[in-house]
Parts: C-alpha cells; sequence; structure tokens
C-alpha cells in the first residue's frame, strides 16, 4: 500500500511539473532481466490496427508479462475511447463500479462521466484525438500523459469556435482491479485550454 502511494505520488508531482512547463526527472525501472529493458515493453503493445500506441512505454516487469500485457491493453482501450469518442472502447476498459476521484463539478460519477466529457467535448471540438506520449506501468497503476489536439470549430461555454487550434496536456493515474479499471485520478491544463477556447474559465 504504502509503495503505491509513494508512486502516485510521485506521478501527481511528475504532473504538477509537466503542466506547469517545467520538467521532473524519471528514474529507470529496474527489470533484473538480461534483454533489452528497452524492447521488452514493446512487446506488450497490441499492434491492431485502430488502437492508439504509447509513444513511449516504461513497465515493471515484476508484475509479470501477463498483467503487464493486460494493463497496456487496457490504457489503449481506454484511450482509443479518448482518441474516437467509441463507447466500446470505454466499456472494454472500465469496471461497471468504476469510480472517478477527481471528478469535476457537473460531469456524472461512474462510467456515464466520461461518456458525458467526450460528447461535450466533441460538440466543440469534432476532430479531437488523444495521443498516447507516455505511459508508467507499476504494479495495479497506469500513468499516463496525454496531448488532446484538434480545432475549435463547434460551441463551448456560450462561445462558437472560429477553427482554431487546440492542443494541452494531460495526466491520469488509472487502478485496475481484476479485469478492469476501478478508479482514476486526473488532471488537465485547463487554463491552456480555456485560453485557446477564448472562454473565461
Amino acid at each position: 500500500m504504502r509503495s503505491r502511494t509513494l508512486i502516485r505520488t510521485a506521478a501527481v508531482l511528475a504532473a504538477v511539473a509537466a503542466l506547469a512547463g517545467g520538467t521532473a526527472a524519471a528514474a529507470p525501472v529496474h527489470d533484473g532481466g538480461h534483454d533489452s529493458a528497452r524492447d521488452w515493453p514493446q512487446r506488450l503493445v497490441d499492434r491492431t490496427p485502430g488502437l492508439v500506441q504509447p509513444k513511449a512505454l516504461t513497465v515493471d516487469r515484476s508484475i509479470g508479462a501477463r498483467r503487464a500485457a493486460q494493463e497496456v491493453h487496457l490504457a489503449q482501450q481506454l484511450y482509443t475511447f479518448w482518441n474516437t469518442g467509441q463507447q466500446r472502447y470505454l466499456d472494454a476498459a472500465i469496471s461497471p463500479r468504476f469510480r472517478d476521484n477527481t471528478l469535476p463539478a457537473g460531469r456524472p460519477q461512474g462510467p456515464a462521466g466520461p461518456v458525458f466529457a467526450s460528447r461535450n467535448f466533441r460538440a466543440a471540438v469534432p476532430d479531437l484525438t488523444c495521443e498516447l506520449s507516455d505511459v508508467l506501468i507499476a504494479g495495479d497503476d497506469i500513468t499516463a500523459r496525454l496531448v488532446f489536439r484538434g480545432h475549435f470549430t463547434g460551441t463551448f461555454g456560450g462561445v462558437r469556435g472560429q477553427g482554431q487550434r487546440v492542443e494541452f496536456n494531460a495526466i491520469d493515474i488509472q487502478h485496475v482491479g481484476t479485469d478492469r479499471i476501478v478508479e482514476d485520478w486526473h488532471i488537465e491544463d485547463n487554463a491552456t485550454l480555456m485560453a485557446q477556447l477564448g472562454v473565461n474559465g
């Protein structure tokens, strides 16, 4: 339990530094194996067309190859949902008992929350994409750095978009249960987003 708390604390500190425009050093993961630590995690990635591919992946080998592959796949499914808006990917990734521990005001709790957020944001930015820039898997937790991009051609907060480009970062921590994600914590660079949309935050 203490290890999980330390991992989450480190992830939150890295998130704050990244969103503030700073940098955070990452310690290498020692896997104890003889084959390349860089090659091993890439073998866990599902290359199915349509699934988002992580740009960078770090995995703690102590959790075992089967669990590691499961968590990588869950991350790919979840962020394919954010990349496409297709609910089938969300349903495959999160538990019906899913809980958002950093729930924004006005968003429903549980699995309905991501659906609500995706639909509302896609009404403003219909071509929204989600890049899975960095993934760190340690124990039962998935930490991801995301880059969202698109063009503001819809309406948000009563403001009509003029086609301006949108690009902002987010950091997620997903906690995995037996077979799916059961809870999460997340932080988005809303200051940058609202400035790009021209909406008072």
